[in-house]
């Protein structure tokens, strides 16, 4: 069994991993240019490469999940990208509003970093309630 403070450092580590990965496919896009249309090109990409490497290492490391096969990657996938709508709802929105309030890249990766942070606990419960349902948490005990 993994105890609370070892979970919760984990699902935090885990976090600044994706946001790192996210955070830092942002700026690369968005040295193409400043147009709006960079901007959200921008939050797509970093969003999709924030998504793909949060779910690889919350489905075996956080939900104790070593199911394989493409079907059930897929569905599995699925279904957390899906519970990632609401939560990147709460993301961009967060991010877009500090960028259009002060203009400035710093606010930007402020707003980016708070809207993360609520994101990613809201997602916890709703991966753990409806997407890794048959496992157990690594916090309930399941072997990592």
């Amino acid at each position: 069994m993994v105890s609370s403070v070892a979970f919760v450092f984990r699902y935090v580590a885990f976090a600044l991993v994706a946001t790192a990965g996210n955070l830092g496919t942002q700026r690369l896009v968005l040295r193409w240019g400043d147009e709006a249309f960079v901007y959200y090109l921008a939050l797509l990409a970093g969003t999709l490469v924030g998504l793909v490497l949060k779910y690889c290492l919350d489905k075996r490391w956080i939900f104790g999940d070593v199911t394989s096969g493409i079907a059930e990657h897929g569905r599995k996938f699925s279904l957390y990208t899906l519970m990632g709508v609401a939560t990147t709802a709460i993301f961009w929105g967060t991010e877009t509003l500090f960028w259009l309030a002060w203009n400035a890249e710093a606010a930007r990766e402020i707003g980016a970093l708070i809207g993360l942070s609520v994101g990613y606990l809201v997602k916890y419960h709703l991966d753990r309630r409806y997407v890794f349902v048959r496992g157990q948490s690594a916090m309930d005990g399941a072997a990592c």
